[in-house]
């Protein structure tokens, strides 16, 4: 997990894109977007959140100078709340937790880039508007870990 984030973003020769997905009134569902509020965007890391709407940002998205596009959402990945992974799209259930209107497998056929999804495993997706602790102590890694990149390489 921290490993296959830190190397992606490691690379300085290409532009990532992250995305944020979900719904803020669903409690963990809302992670992706949680995490993309907070991302820093540099010359390298480009940040979209577009919350349950994913499938209305598929030409903004593909209109954006960028080399892969990492979309961020929670899953259900049948592990420990808070796990969170990197996995190819065609691995996401199109059973997952969150409320757009497309599966992750099927949207990512539209991008003209190479997909990857960040997949958080929530702890509950009833209605609420708060991230529950351990799916939020995930985010921080998340986020930590795509800011600290950009702290590093602006010494």
């Amino acid at each position: 997990m921290r490993d296959n984030l830190s190397e992606l973003i490691r690379d300085n020769d290409r532009t990532i894109l992250f995305v944020g997905i979900g719904n803020l009134l669903r409690q963990d569902d809302g992670a992706g977007v949680y995490i993309s509020t907070r991302i820093m965007e540099t010359e390298n890391i480009k940040v979209i959140t577009a919350e349950a709407s994913i499938e209305n940002y598929i030409g903004k998205i593909n209109s954006i100078e960028h080399d892969l596009l990492v979309l961020m959402d929670c899953a259900d990945m049948n592990s420990p709340p808070g796990t969170w992974d990197i996995i190819p799209p065609e691995h996401v259930s199109d059973l997952t937790f969150n409320t757009h209107n497309i599966s992750l497998k099927k949207l990512s056929g539209f991008f003209k880039k190479e997909v990857l999804v960040l997949a958080i495993q929530p702890e509950t997706v009833a209605f609420g508007e708060n991230l529950s602790y351990i799916v939020l102590e995930a985010c921080g890694q998340i986020i930590e870990l795509i800011n600290k990149k950009e702290v590093q390489n602006g010494r």
